[in-house]
C-alpha cells in the first residue's frame, strides 16, 4: 500500500510550520506586508505540486516570483530543486488555453495574420492555440491570479507538475525567484521493517510491496535482489522525481532534500 505521509512546510519569514493546505494562506499575510514597503512592480505567489494524477501528493513548493522573471527562470529553478537528471526537455502549458483553443476560428485568424505580414503575431497565436507558453516570455505578461499551468519535465519518463497562481502583488519580489516554503522531508518508513526511515529505493521492485528500505534493510535486500546493486538502487530524496530515470537529488536547498530525521 502506498504511504501517504503528512505534508508540512516552514515559512521563510517566521520559521513557523504549517500544513500544505494552510501554508499559502499564511504566506499571503507576509507578502501583503511586503507590498507596503517593497518597490513598485509585479510579483506572484505560485503553488507548485505534483499533478494529482501521479499520486505522491505531499510534495509542494511555494515560490514568490518577480514579474520580470521569465519562464526559463522557473524552469531552471524547478530543475535545480526537484527534477534535473539528464537534461530532458520541458514545457509550460496554460490549462485554460489547452481546453478551449485550436478551433477553425484560430485557423482563419492565423491565416489573416500571415497575409498581413504579421509574423510575430501569427507565431504567438499558434503557441496560444497549443496552450504552450514560450520560456522566453516574462511572467508578468502571462500569469494572473487563479491561473493554472501544467509543467512537464521529460516527455518519456514524465514528471508532471501543477502550477497555481495563488495571488499577485503590485510590488517587485526581492529577487527573480524566492523559495518561501517547501515540504519538509516526508515521513516515509521502510517497507520491510515498518519502523525506520526509508533511505534507499529499489526501482526493480517499485510496484511491489517492498520498494523502500532503511539502511539496515537495504543491506539485506542486496542479497535478495541482484538488480539492486547493479542499477536499481536510488536514494530516497525530497522530490516527486524520486526513483525516476537517473534522478538522485537536487542541487539547491540540499538541507531539506534528505531522508526525514525520524523525530517528526
Amino acid at each position: 500500500m502506498e504511504q501517504k505521509p503528512k505534508s508540512e512546510g516552514k515559512c521563510i519569514f517566521c520559521n513557523e510550520t504549517f500544513s500544505k493546505v494552510a501554508i499559502n494562506r499564511h504566506l499571503q499575510k507576509h507578502l501583503q506586508e511586503k507590498a507596503i514597503h517593497n518597490k513598485p512592480g509585479k510579483s506572484l505567489l505560485l503553488k507548485i505540486e505534483l499533478s494529482p494524477k501521479w499520486g505522491r501528493a505531499g510534495y509542494f513548493l511555494s515560490l514568490w516570483v518577480d514579474g520580470e522573471a521569465r519562464f526559463t527562470d522557473i524552469d531552471e529553478f524547478l530543475r535545480a530543486i526537484w527534477l534535473e537528471c539528464c537534461g530532458h526537455m520541458s514545457s509550460f502549458v496554460n490549462v485554460a488555453n489547452k481546453k478551449v483553443r485550436g478551433g477553425m476560428w484560430d485557423f482563419f485568424e492565423a491565416e489573416k495574420l500571415l497575409d498581413n505580414g504579421q509574423t510575430e503575431e501569427y507565431e504567438k497565436m499558434m503557441e496560444d492555440a497549443k496552450g504552450e507558453i514560450p520560456k522566453s516570455r516574462k511572467t508578468k505578461d502571462a500569469l494572473y491570479k487563479d491561473m493554472v499551468l501544467e509543467y512537464q519535465y521529460d516527455f518519456g519518463s514524465t514528471t508532471e507538475l501543477k502550477i497555481s497562481v495563488v495571488a499577485e502583488y503590485l510590488v517587485a519580489a526581492e529577487k527573480n525567484i524566492v523559495l518561501l516554503s517547501r515540504n519538509e522531508p516526508l515521513k516515509i518508513l521502510c517497507d520491510n521493517c515498518k519502523a525506520a526511515p526509508a533511505a534507499q529505493l529499489c526501482t526493480a521492485h517499485q510496484w511491489g510491496e517492498d520498494s523502500m528500505f532503511c539502511t539496515k534493510c537495504a543491506k539485506k535486500h542486496t542479497k535478495d535482489c541482484a538488480d539492486f546493486d547493479d542499477y536499481a538502487s536510488f536514494p530516497v530524496v525530497n522530490s516527486p522525481r524520486m526513483g525516476v530515470c537517473a534522478y538522485t537529488g537536487g542541487s539547491i536547498d540540499k538541507k531539506r532534500d534528505v531522508v526525514f530525521s525520524g523525530k517528526n
